[in-house]
């Protein structure tokens, strides 16, 4: 544990100074620009093949457009996930950082608390729609406070109840639930039905999935510092909180009464075991149930293609779904790009109304105002479109939080819960960590 703080420390630190020492004139603690002078120059561009593989179209159209306005090239770079964080950690110390990146919106926060990215806040309303993104994209792109931007906001994905709506029917439910109680009724239904499976899960839920089970603690407890909350620079633990422990115990009961199996498996493997036949509902992103229904060669069952629904998870009352976690990708000028104006004004095209448009076929808009344009481009994208326009919750945005250190911890106390264990005593472990981890700096 100390080992891994020190290094998150270390980092920041070295990072901080590798900004300021830069000999571009945009470091860490000055304002970006945005430059259309790029006559004979060549812009480096770092994206994530989701794009290369799904809207080339997009990314396309903005080099043209930016080629066009500014005379600059752009030489688009390819990225992967795995490891991505090590190159991009190597590249930022390095000096060889490209002009303009993409990262997720979980690994923000230790970047902008080193100063490593360009603060666009002078500029953030040049970006169309700026002030109309979704809150929680939003929200990982600021400094703690909120009060300055370093990141905008590219696309968003969120978790939605994705079901069998053939083994529904066979048991006498024809519409989706829309609050806990109808969900609960429409499951005993379910099960009854499948009584005579012994492997079948009317709703499976992996007991170290914590974004899950978290947005049924967020639905208790409120959106609002989820997990912790900073007040005067110091972090203070919400899991405890009794609201919140309610809502983790709705999750927990849901898994012992409708989920068999899983209690001590994150939801990796979900997509797979629904296609299996065992499954009548998961809860997962909305682009897995294309994974379910997809080719035997990649694990889906072609079968299951036309049967799937996709609703938001129901909450409390219709109309108010369980609360999402807003997950996706941000965009960021690293503090000593070659070319940061330049780098800023490629992200403001990629980022435009069109493009954006173009985008919403494919994945949720970064902002509220196109979510309706991603909604209308397939049936199935309603539901996502609505968990995401509704209340929604992230990590808390500090750079110590840990994926390997935090969430860990998370699925641990899910994991024991699900398994029986008491739920304080084992959220409380699990703040004990997450709070020493937040409060090491």
């Amino acid at each position: 544990m100390k080992r891994k703080i020190a290094a998150a420390a270390a980092l920041a630190t070295v990072l901080s100074v590798a900004a300021c020492s830069s000999s571009s004139t945009s470091g860490s603690s000055s304002q970006g620009t945005l430059s259309t002078d790029g006559k004979g120059k060549t812009i480096t561009v770092w994206i994530m093949q989701d794009a290369q593989k799904g809207w080339p179209g997009v990314v396309n159209a903005a080099v043209k457009q930016f080629q066009d306005e500014t005379g600059a090239k752009v030489n688009i770079e390819w990225q992967n996930w795995p490891n991505y964080s090590t190159k991009l950690d190597t590249a930022l110390l390095s000096g060889n950082a490209p002009d303009a990146l993409e990262l997720g919106n979980t690994q923000t926060a230790k970047y902008i608390a080193a100063g490593s990215f360009v603060d666009l806040t002078s500029v953030k309303d040049k970006f169309d729609n700026s002030s109309s993104w979704l809150d929680s994209l939003a929200a990982s792109g600021e400094n703690g406070d909120g009060t300055k931007t370093y990141a905008i906001p590219y696309y968003a994905g969120s978790r939605v109840l994705i079901y069998r709506k053939d083994l529904f029917a066979a048991a006498g439910v024809t519409t989706p639930p829309t609050t806990l109680d109808e969900l609960k009724a429409d499951l005993d239904k379910v099960k009854a039905k499948n009584a005579s499976n012994p492997n079948f899960s009317a709703l499976y839920l992996p007991g170290m999935d914590w974004y899950t089970a978290l947005s049924f603690g967020a639905g208790d407890y409120g959106t609002s510092g989820i997990i912790a909350k900073s007040s005067g620079g110091k972090w203070s633990g919400t899991l405890t909180d009794p609201n919140f422990i309610k809502g983790v115990q709705t999750w927990a009961d849901l898994q012992k009464n409708y989920s068999v199996g899983g209690q001590t498996v994150n939801e990796n493997n979900q997509d797979a075991l629904m296609a299996k036949g065992n499954i009548a509902a998961i809860v997962g992103n909305g682009w897995e149930a294309g994974t379910v229904g997809g080719p035997a060669a990649t694990g889906g069952n072609p079968a299951l293609a036309n049967v799937l629904g996709e609703v938001p998870v129901p909450g409390t009352a219709a109309g108010t779904p369980t609360p999402a976690f807003l997950g996706g990708s941000d965009l960021a000028v690293p503090s000593h790009a070659a070319n940061p104006g330049l780098g800023a004004e490629f992200l403001r095209i990629f980022t435009n109304t069109a493009q954006q448009t173009a985008l919403a076929k494919f994945a949720i808009p970064n902002n509220k105002t196109l979510v309706p344009a991603y909604e209308a481009a397939a049936p199935a994208n309603k539901a996502t479109g609505d968990a995401a326009l509704g209340k929604t919750w992230f990590i808390p945005n500090s750079p110590y939080w840990s994926q390997a250190s935090d969430e860990v911890a998370l699925q641990n106390a899910l994991s024991a819960i699900a398994t029986g264990k008491d739920a304080t005593a084992s959220l409380t472990t699990a703040q004990t960590t997450i709070l020493a981890d937040l409060n090491a700096g």
